[in-house]
């Protein structure tokens, strides 16, 4: 790599963004580490430093204009421009559409496709002086679908249009845009989805790889691998995509 990138990586804390976090650290780059919570994002920060990288700790609301900007001037001051966002922060609130309430809407909706837009919004101005940047969107299976989770399949399908359309407008400064859509992947979410359904989480997860074809549950570092490509120099021909991280085929 021809200089340092400084990452962030949002909702970074644990699961998926821990992984993708540590994983950008160890390609070279230094991460903004990002959560709602700044002391949960200690302990990510401290593996990377332990690792010999370098990282921040941040906590951000990425819903909230005013929180968003504070944190990504404290970022560029801190660290460096920052020229590699990955947009993974997501919260669920799952309910059948009779039962969910507008704050379950709204809650997700915020978190995933506001504070995507809110974090890009204030980190392309640095990509596009640097005329070099990657953005690294979290979408989902449940774009295509998902009984349960009408906020959630909406904002993870809006966040693959959203992805498109940065790929248009951005790609003229060397900026792409990509999505990452992971299957069943074993975190903390897949954990308090099970408990929701009332299943233990071992037989949730032997259901879910008994549907898959590569005939397994996908792991915070599968989509950390992805993420890792996507924010590489040399993905600067691949824009406006969006790869099903699944262990399988997606319609």
């Amino acid at each position: 790599m021809s200089e340092t990138r400084t990452a962030i990586v949002t909702g970074s804390a644990r699961g998926i963004g821990a992984a993708v976090a540590e994983r950008l650290a160890k390609d070279g780059m230094q991460v903004a580490v990002v959560d709602l919570d700044e002391s949960a994002c200690q302990g990510v920060v401290d593996r990377i430093t332990e690792a010999g990288g370098k990282a921040l700790a941040v906590g951000c609301d990425v819903s909230d204009e005013a929180a968003v900007t504070a944190a990504v001037e404290r970022i560029a001051t801190e660290l460096g421009a920052p020229t590699v966002l990955v947009n993974n922060a997501g919260v669920l609130r799952d309910n059948l559409i009779f039962k969910m309430s507008v704050s379950d809407w709204d809650t997700v909706m915020n978190v995933h496709l506001r504070g995507s837009f809110l974090m890009t919004r204030a980190a392309q101005k640095y990509m596009t002086e640097a005329k070099f940047g990657r953005v690294v969107n979290l979408s989902s299976t449940s774009a295509l679908g998902n009984r349960g989770q009408v906020n959630y399949s909406a904002a993870k399908a809006g966040l693959q249009g959203f992805t498109k359309t940065l790929a248009i407008e951005l790609g003229k400064f060397g900026v792409t845009a990509n999505a990452i859509a992971p299957g069943f992947i074993v975190t903390d979410m897949t954990a308090a989805t099970a408990e929701r359904v009332g299943m233990d989480f071992e037989e949730f997860q032997k259901a879910a790889a008994s549907q898959i074809p590569v005939a397994r549950v996908g792991r915070p570092d599968d989509i950390a691998a992805a993420a890792s490509f996507f924010c590489s120099e040399e993905a600067g021909f691949v824009s406006g995509q969006v790869l099903y991280v699944a262990g399988g085929p997606q319609d």
